[in-house]
């Protein structure tokens, strides 16, 4: 029989060994550090969880603020138009008084009140060009239905079939959008030879 080296013997696992002395120091370093890691990390969560806190809080008061003064702007939005419109209503009410004033000449009086409206009509469309709106031009174009809307057709030697003969009401644009359609009279072309 063979005899069996120390290295081919079979190890008793029941058998104690012993943990050489730098081994046993190792583990004892490695015992002590994650004791006292384990509460810098307990430490790091805590504050972490806490900054978390306080910037969810933060931007919830933010996004508070950010409503109430989206509502206020929304809530006075038309402050300046309405303020410049203001001038317009007391040049309207001066030219008025001007028509019921009750010396002078009925003709100068009318003449008068006559120059305050175009006066006001001027300083209204002047108010309404600063805000961005905008007539639209109707009369002699091709009849467009995204501007325009159609009372009604006529017959006219004038005017090409499917243009606009007469405008009942002005349209408007405010900035890229149509305000008012234009109320229209669209022409049918010449009327038919009977």
């Amino acid at each position: 029989m063979v005899e069996k080296t120390k290295e081919q013997q079979p190890v008793d696992l029941e058998e104690e060994t012993a943990v050489p002395e730098e081994l046993g120091d190792v583990e004892s370093v490695v015992e002590e550090s994650g004791e006292q890691q384990e509460p810098n990390l307990q430490e790091e969560l805590e504050a972490a969880e806490d900054k978390l806190l306080r910037v969810a809080a933060e931007f919830e008061n933010f996004k508070k603020r950010m409503e109430r003064e989206q509502s206020k702007l929304m809530k006075y939005a038309g402050e300046n138009i309405l303020r410049e419109l203001l001038a317009t209503l007391d040049n309207l009410e001066r030219a008025i008084d001007q028509g019921k004033a009750e010396a002078g000449d009925v003709n100068t009086k009318l003449e008068s009140m006559l120059e305050g409206l175009d006066l006001t009509q001027k300083g209204l469309v002047g108010t309404l060009d600063k805000f961005g709106v905008e007539p639209l031009d109707a009369v002699g174009q091709e009849f467009n239905p995204d501007e325009q809307d159609a009372l009604t057709m006529e017959n006219s030697n004038e005017v090409a079939a499917n243009h606009v003969l007469r405008e009942f009401a002005k349209g408007y644009r405010f900035k890229d959008r149509v305000l008012r359609h234009a109320q229209v009279v669209v022409s049918s072309g010449p009327a038919p030879a009977e």
